[in-house]
């Protein structure tokens, strides 16, 4: 069952929290990955296309392939990477 999501990666959970923060008040999600994420992603919005379950680390899948709504903010979820904000566009 393929997805497709973007997501906004940093450094710390406070600073992932208050972009969520903003987010939730109406900020574009887009907008504020260019200007925050620490990912090549930021490029596109924070967009990271269409993958398949195992393309991605185990915590960042176990979120887009949980029962979880479709186009809400979720997180922060913890990789070796960082802190992500995720938005689940959708699955088929």
């Amino acid at each position: 069952m393929p997805a497709t999501a973007r997501h906004i990666l940093v450094a710390s959970e406070e600073e992932c929290l208050k972009l969520k923060g903003e987010i939730e008040a109406g900020a574009d999600f887009a907008e504020i990955a260019q200007f925050n994420s620490l990912c090549p992603s930021r490029m596109r919005g924070g967009d990271l296309g269409a993958f398949r379950p195992g393309q991605m680390v185990p915590e960042f899948d176990a979120v887009i392939f949980s029962e979880a709504d479709l186009n809400t903010v979720l997180g922060p979820v913890k990789t070796q990477f960082g802190y992500h904000l995720v938005e689940i566009l959708s699955r088929w």
